[in-house]
């Protein structure tokens, strides 16, 4: 009997983390964007881990959860490279939490890909301001790969998240696409690079171009105006970097954040399932399975996606159980 699509098992930590990790093996990195989610206790996290005196304590949790995260998941996405640059303490705390063979893939910092600075009170005096690092190479290197150099190993796709762009930034796509040319012909070689832009109408054949030129990956987002994933994920020459690409299923297409959140917090279950959502990230991990040279998939859930990233890792993971007779070798 077959079940609706819809449908969304419940998530099985020990037989998520085999097939996690056969994956992972295989080049394809499936994880969750961050991984602080006390609403995951239960499910990923085990109470008696985080209870001090008999209660939840949340100061343990934040210091211990990254550690037992890394025990069923093979990579993560680290929003919080996005506010400040990573510092050395910093990404040497990560990095003793989790095994070989994890990847982090961290979104680079704003100050590179904010061009005008927001109204928002995090920039102070900057609010509105042109910012002059913008599309910094050599602030780039300095600030963000040098302190990431000593952990290499562990480091998967380093993302470049350009919010969208008004007409007062960017008057034409063209015009993007050539400060892009500019600057990824400056950045250092031997890291994997993603680009994820949130202007539908940027993703044209010349930005693809570009991108493919550099083999600079783009990485698929299932955001709130963008297109929706499936259709970037068959726009012609959307790979544009053969060895990898990326993927973040962040939102479904026309809800807004922040009524995400307060629809689906505190993520414990799937609220809305989107099955084209499911199928498209199916489609991905099998075509990177399938490739005839080994390649690197770097593909992230979000809560506010279907409500729990667990639970659509679940779904996901199920439905290529069914596939296993078709994929060879076998995961």
């Amino acid at each position: 009997m077959s079940l609706p699509p819809e449908w969304t098992p419940p998530f099985e930590r020990d037989a998520a983390a085999a097939v996690l990790s056969r994956l992972a093996e295989r080049g394809v990195y499936l994880g969750t964007s961050s991984w602080k989610y006390p609403g995951w206790r239960g499910l990923l996290y085990s109470d008696d881990r985080y209870t001090y005196r008999g209660k939840f304590s949340e100061t343990r949790f934040e210091k211990l959860c990254l550690a037992e995260y890394a025990s069923v998941f093979r990579s993560v996405g680290v929003d919080a490279a996005y506010y400040t640059f990573p510092s050395e303490k910093y990404l040497a705390g990560l990095m003793a939490d989790v095994p070989d063979g994890f990847r982090f893939s961290f979104k680079v910092t704003d100050e590179i890909t904010i061009r005008r600075f927001p109204h928002l009170d995090r920039f102070g005096p900057r609010k509105g301001e042109i910012n002059p690092h913008f599309l910094d190479a050599n602030l780039f290197r300095e600030a963000f790969l040098a302190p990431c150099e000593p952990h290499r190993h562990k480091v998967g796709l380093l993302m470049f998240e350009f919010s969208h762009f008004h007409a007062s930034d960017y008057a034409r796509g063209r015009d993007f696409v050539a400060d892009l040319d500019r600057f990824l012909g400056e950045l250092p070689t031997g890291w994997d690079y993603g680009i994820e832009i949130r202007n539908r109408s940027f993703i044209h054949p010349d930005y693809f171009d570009v991108l493919a030129r550099h083999r600079v990956a783009h990485v698929y987002n299932s955001w709130e105006a963008m297109p929706p994933i499936d259709e970037q994920w068959l726009a012609p020459g959307s790979r544009t970097n053969p060895e990898c690409f990326g993927a973040r299923f962040l939102l479904r297409p026309g809800r807004k954040y922040q009524t995400a959140v307060d629809q689906f917090a505190p993520y414990d279950r799937v609220q809305d399932p989107y099955p084209i959502g499911r199928q498209v990230l199916v489609d991905m991990i099998l075509a990177c399975l399938r490739q005839s040279r080994p390649g690197r998939a770097y593909i992230y859930i979000n809560n506010r996606f279907e409500g729990s990233a667990l639970g659509t890792i679940a779904a996901v993971l199920q439905m290529l159980e069914r596939e296993r007779p078709h994929i060879h070798p076998p995961i």
